[in-house]
């Protein structure tokens, strides 16, 4: 019996691949880990074939389960040009101005310019690069047509994009004291992670002291890398030279951080309302509000 393959469970597949866990790809196909989990035990049993082994504490591709990947991608991309191409907005030309925050310029925005490009292939997209207060003040002055933010608005319409894991985060080899006050890396200017990480710490009566302050992600990282201390930022910051502090270190758990898609009510721009129904009716493509906190997939 010929058996079709589900093109969800081959982006789940996707994603665990490029996440690295069962708990990251949940993150950006938006799912919970549990649920990831069962996607790949039901793509397992659709193709008859064992696609993940363990290797120590984590689980890697087997040999079929790397070539299920590469035709995955094969499909999973004929799949979005054909989609593209059969839109009705495929044809549509001119710019669209996008404001995104540092932190998430190099995982959450990459993946909204890939889909609205193949939604849209025809228009040109200029990308502003910037703090959340001075963005949303860019797009309430007509220099952006859309702009990606944490911070709320009584005057711009707004949709949910992505929801995302705040954590305490520390180079890979930072040694941990906790009788000294904790060394903090944080933003100059008011920010959003900057009051979350004073408040939950003061509320816990934990000691802290600053230890180094910049004005962009790139900066805070490039401390927390050398080992300076420690800050509180999305979970997509994480990468193979940092790690996650959290319980074991009593340090308290930090909410999750939610990213609008903000526009102007009045916006003269036709694509703005093209980018905005393209995201509505497929949500499947977006890294959805997954509330689901990282570690390992349940094995």
């Amino acid at each position: 019996m010929q058996v079709n393959l589900d093109l969800e469970l081959l982006r789940t597949l996707v994603a665990v691949v490029e996440r690295g866990t069962f708990t990251a790809a949940g993150l950006q196909v938006g799912k919970t880990q549990s649920a990831v989990t069962q996607q790949m035990k039901r793509l397992e049993e659709d193709t008859g074939q064992a696609l993940f082994e363990r290797q120590g504490r984590q689980k890697q591709l087997t040999e079929h389960g790397h070539t299920l990947l590469l035709y995955a991608r094969k499909l999973l991309s004929l799949n979005d040009e054909v989609m593209g191409a059969l839109q009705q907005h495929s044809l549509a030309v001119g710019t669209l101005r996008i404001g995104a925050p540092h932190g998430i310029a190099d995982n959450i925005l990459p993946r909204l310019l890939r889909h609205i490009s193949a939604f849209l292939p025809g228009i040109q997209m200029e990308i502003h690069v910037g703090r959340s207060p001075f963005l949303m003040e860019d797009l309430t002055r007509g220099n952006i047509d859309l702009a990606i933010s944490t911070r709320g608005s009584d005057t711009l319409e707004g949709m949910l994009l992505h929801s995302s894991p705040t954590v305490w985060l520390c180079s890979a080899d930072y040694i941990f004291n906790p009788h000294q006050p904790l060394p903090l890396i944080l933003a100059d200017e008011i920010s959003l992670f900057r009051r979350i990480a004073i408040q939950a710490l003061e509320q816990q009566h934990i000691p802290w002291r600053l230890s180094f302050l910049a004005p962009t992600v790139i900066g805070i990282k490039a401390a927390v890398r050398a080992g300076l201390g420690i800050t509180a930022r999305n979970v997509e910051l994480l990468g193979p030279d940092l790690r996650i502090l959290g319980e074991k270190e009593n340090l308290p758990r930090l909410p999750d951080v939610a990213y609008y898609l903000w526009s102007r009510p009045a916006t003269l721009n036709p694509l703005v309302k093209q980018v905005i129904d393209i995201l509505n009716n497929n949500r499947i493509l977006l890294s959805g509000a997954a509330k689901n906190r990282p570690g390992m997939a349940p094995e």
